[in-house]
């Protein structure tokens, strides 16, 4: 298994990183009550294109953890870590995750919906509800905490590794999961070889695993020999496919990886599940999809 140090370092920049400098400041200048206007970021403060890339990520970001969170909240009965939202957005520099909920707190234009230990900054909890009342990200959570399940599963078309085009049409008639992952998501490292286990155990009653590879998507900077490494260390025998932001937005625009959409034979969607899942659980969830 991948260390996170080793999985980070795969991931980060070379020093030194305009990330770190943008994040350096933005811990300096985040103010209570005061919002983080981008723009004059953009216009005044951040002039190198390096910079405005690695600002860009971060106001792209901002938009996802609210929804991350939540997602937490509900599938684990408990808020995530700083360390586990370092995790899922790559934050590199210490103290990033942090700075990053301190601008969601200074922004009047947020929704109240985080506490946080005082000594720690650790989230003590977080307020389902009021994000789901709040008109930006209510919509979009509604989607993304289970609720796919019950729905059809969306029409996707794909390219797997080797350069063939693979289509939903192809998995007609067929129970199966749509993984949506990227190569140095530490929660995916830890769900691949679950997934390579299931693999073996149910593909001959006719389970299939597709996995949708976000690396492309999120330009995020491994090669196809890193892929092929990958596979290869975990054992991934099952069809592995490049995930396109048509097919990302077709399943609720996914954010947090890892996602997974467990399919029955009609088509339609019986289980979602986001983030580590221990065997037994994505068992249970292959299970519904055969039935």
């Amino acid at each position: 298994m991948l260390s996170l140090a080793f999985a980070l370092l795969l991931v980060a920049p070379q020093a030194p990183p305009a990330e770190t400098r943008v994040v350096e400041y933005l811990m300096a200048n985040v103010k209570p009550g005061q919002p983080v206007v981008v723009s004059e970021l953009y216009n005044t403060v951040f002039t190198a294109p390096e910079e405005r890339a690695a600002l860009n990520r971060l106001f792209d970001t901002f938009f996802k953890i609210p929804l991350y969170l939540a997602q937490q909240q509900k599938a684990a009965g408990k808020p995530p870590t700083l360390a586990e939202i370092a995790e899922q957005f790559r934050f590199q520099v210490p103290g990033e995750a942090d700075v990053m909920l301190r601008i969601m707190e200074s922004d009047p234009r947020m929704p109240k919906f985080v506490t946080r230990d005082a000594a720690t900054g650790e989230v003590t909890g977080v307020d389902v509800e009021t994000i789901l009342a709040h008109p930006r990200f209510g919509k979009a959570l509604e989607r993304t905490i289970a609720g796919w399940e019950g729905q059809p599963a969306p029409a996707f078309s794909v390219t797997t590794y080797d350069g063939k085009p693979l289509t939903s049409e192809s998995l007609v008639g067929k129970p199966h999961l749509l993984y949506f992952w990227f190569t140095g998501c530490p929660p995916c490292t830890r769900t691949a070889p679950l997934l390579a286990e299931l693999d073996r155990a149910y593909a001959a009653k006719g389970f299939r695993i597709v996995g949708l590879n976000a690396d492309r998507v999120l330009e995020l900077p491994y090669r196809d020999e890193d892929r092929a490494a990958y596979a290869a260390k975990n054992g991934l025998a099952f069809t592995l496919a490049h995930m396109t932001a048509q097919a990302q937005e077709a399943y609720g625009a996914v954010s947090v990886f890892p996602t997974m959409f467990f399919v029955d034979r009609r088509g339609v969607v019986v289980r979602q599940l986001v983030n580590f899942q221990e065997k037994a659980t994505l068992e249970e969830a292959v299970k519904m999809a055969l039935r």
